[in-house]
């Protein structure tokens, strides 16, 4: 019977280290951000059909969240103090830190939606919310693939969703002018048009962080950043909102 020569790794055990909590650390981020998908799509639904027990039910769950960005850190820091990582596993390392930190913001916006949904119960609906709910789904796709991006390490995707900022921006635009004629032309309709201001806001602003991901992510497959400028289009100056974050009611 033939014997087989013994097996003998040339991986250093330290590399074995660092490659299997590098992947735990993305597993851990990858988690966060297919809740935070979640969120949103969940969030949409909540504000489309009025459904203010779901609307409660993400808002409580935006603490999840809050909780896994904690956990990412503390990994990455770990990893940091542990190993001194270098080049690409530093490029992860950094990556995951910026990433989940724009999750989280995501995480907030989400639940500043679903916080108005249950403000405007109490109001009557108006033709605009339709716009509001479009423009939420198109955000929602395009978090969905710079997700994506991030787990399979695509640029194109990436970049496509780089590119898609100004689609954006330009429906919340729109969706802006259409809940002001709205409050126009109904008195009755300025509260809850008011809330739907906010809303999508919050929801233009998810976009920016998804952009911001998606930036990153040519930061850790490229090893640079992109060589043109964020395509932006104009967003309304005329009802601006006096805080950079969502507000806590």
């Amino acid at each position: 019977m033939g014997t087989h020569a013994p097996h003998f790794s040339t991986e250093h055990p330290a590399e074995r280290g660092i490659a299997a909590e590098l992947r735990a650390l993305s597993k851990r981020l990858t988690e966060m951000s297919g809740l935070a998908e979640a969120q949103l799509a969940a969030a949409i639904e909540a504000l489309e059909h009025r459904d203010t027990e779901a609307a409660a039910r993400i808002i409580a769950a935006d603490a999840e969240i809050d909780d896994i960005e904690t956990e990412v850190n503390a990994l990455a820091m770990a990893l940091l103090t542990r190993h001194a990582p270098v080049a690409a596993d530093l490029r992860e390392i950094v990556a995951a830190l910026k990433i989940s930190s724009n999750v989280e913001r995501i995480g907030d916006y989400v639940a500043n939606v679903a916080k108005r949904t249950i403000v405007i119960q109490g109001f009557g609906s108006v033709p605009a919310v339709a716009g509001v709910i479009e423009m939420g789904r198109l955000v929602r796709m395009y978090v969905q693939n710079v997700f994506d991006a991030y787990t399979e390490r695509d640029l194109a995707k990436a970049e496509a969703v780089w590119r898609g900022d100004a689609d954006i921006d330009a429906l919340h635009t729109s969706v802006f002018q259409e809940l002001l004629s709205d409050m126009l032309s109904d008195p009755d309709h300025v509260p809850t048009c008011t809330h739907l201001l906010f809303c999508i806001k919050s929801l233009e602003r998810i976009g920016d962080h998804a952009t911001n991901i998606a930036e990153t992510i040519q930061f850790l497959v490229a090893g640079k950043a992109l060589a043109e400028r964020r395509p932006k289009q104009g967003t309304p100056t005329t009802f601006d909102f006096p805080f950079p974050h969502p507000p806590t009611a």
